[in-house]
């Protein structure tokens, strides 16, 4: 069970991350009038989503291998991101991060803006703003982007093997424990793991469809 409990523990880390830095990017996305220039920072911000897993483990690696001087650095005051459990965190919040950003800018986006302007004349800020009205409107599709990165971040395999590597108790998540399993010939073992990430996945899709009444995937309907 140790891939089993390493993958929930990496997920839920992840996904912090993912919610922190992801409401933080979207209040500044949707306040920026930089025009063009926001067509592309968005589709940076999209390309973990789009690119092959593997290339972004490995340009993780080159970020973070101590052979590098952001890696160097890290290594010289005791931290370790390569072959270690923050590496998996790290690879699970960079893939699962665009799923969020992605869903929730679009539930942002189609909030009313007329109670945000409003609130304009009424003297709030645009921080108070975000978090009173925006958030609280949005909040299925902040919902819905939550459960896509949580369920992304639980099924990392390219980029996690390239920067945290297999290592049984440390970095050994469901899905490499999944590939190792297969390639030792172990189909059952593989099999197993294979049914707890169905019935979970399953499971938290359909508590948070009961919740969401059927609506889940509609967060453009605010009523």
């Amino acid at each position: 069970m140790s891939p089993f409990w390493l993958s929930l523990w990496v997920a839920s880390i992840a996904l912090v991350i993912v919610i922190l830095s992801g409401l933080a990017v979207c209040y500044w996305m949707n306040r920026c009038k930089w025009g063009g220039g926001i067509a592309i920072l968005d589709a940076l911000i999209t390309l973990p989503l789009v690119l092959p897993p593997v290339v972004v483990g490995f340009a993780l690696l080159m970020v973070f291998t101590p052979g590098y001087a952001f890696g160097a650095w890290l290594e010289a005051h005791g931290m370790s991101v390569v072959f270690a459990a923050s590496g998996a965190v790290i690879a699970s919040s960079v893939i699962a991060f665009p799923l969020f950003y992605q869903t929730v800018r679009s539930a942002l986006q189609s909030v009313d803006h007329n109670m945000e302007d409003v609130a304009r004349t009424l003297g709030a800020s645009e921080l108070r703003i975000f978090f009173t009205i925006s958030v609280p409107l949005a909040w299925k599709g902040i919902l819905t982007g939550s459960i896509l990165a949580f369920c992304r971040a639980m099924g990392e395999f390219g980029a996690t093997i390239l920067i945290a590597g297999n290592i049984p108790r440390v970095t050994r998540t469901m899905p490499l424990a999944i590939y190792s399993y297969v390639e030792a010939g172990q189909y059952m073992d593989a099999f197993e793991l294979v049914i707890y990430i169905c019935v979970l996945t399953l499971a938290l899709l359909s508590g948070i469809h009961l919740i969401t009444k059927g609506s889940l995937f509609r967060h453009t309907d605010n009523n």
